[in-house]
């Protein structure tokens, strides 16, 4: 019995690299994408000395947790005044859409738009109206942030405020 040889032909091998391209993970827009939250995931905490809050009060503590929740961020933010009141805030949000935030008294959606890789800003709004916006600078080393709050008065007294946050805790990459 002779030996046979099997010889492809061009129509078989575009067909072979057709099917093999198939079977290969494809990249999407998605994963070819910088990781928009890399730097925010984590915990941190507020540094009260180097923070200015006007017309106050200020916070005495306060710390934010950022954490990965598919392809949006949940954010958690706890603050503990001198007159023992607390809150907690919560929200789950991406870019450049409106989500609801729960836990906040003067506020109840957030629009965030992201400015470049170190810089967000969020819309806060009650009903409908533009409550004020905070604007977050993230170091370019990732250690700190700055948020600076403002409101135009409208609904009151302005606000001016800028807090500065430490980083105190990166969560693992494979929590993200």
């Amino acid at each position: 019995m002779g030996e046979h040889h099997a010889t492809t032909t061009p129509a078989l091998r575009i067909l072979l690299a057709i099917l093999v391209a198939g079977t290969t993970p494809a990249h999407s827009e998605q994963s070819q994408r910088p990781d928009e939250y890399a730097q925010l995931i984590g915990t941190w905490r507020l540094v009260v000395a180097k923070s200015t809050h006007s017309p106050g009060p200020a916070p005495t503590s306060e710390t934010r947790t950022y954490i990965r929740d598919g392809a949006n961020i949940l954010g958690t933010i706890e603050r503990v005044f001198r007159d023992g009141r607390r809150e907690r805030i919560e929200y789950t949000a991406n870019f450049d859409r409106e989500y609801p935030v729960v836990g906040a008294e003067a506020y109840d959606h957030v629009i965030l738009k992201r400015i470049n890789e170190h810089t967000s800003e969020a819309v806060l709004s009650h009903a409908g109206r533009v409550f004020g916006t905070a604007r977050r600078v993230i170091s370019v080393e990732g250690t700190s942030m700055t948020i600076a709050f403002t409101t135009d008065g409208s609904a009151g007294t302005a606000i001016r405020n800028q807090a500065f946050y430490e980083k105190v805790e990166a969560l693992d990459p494979g929590l993200r």
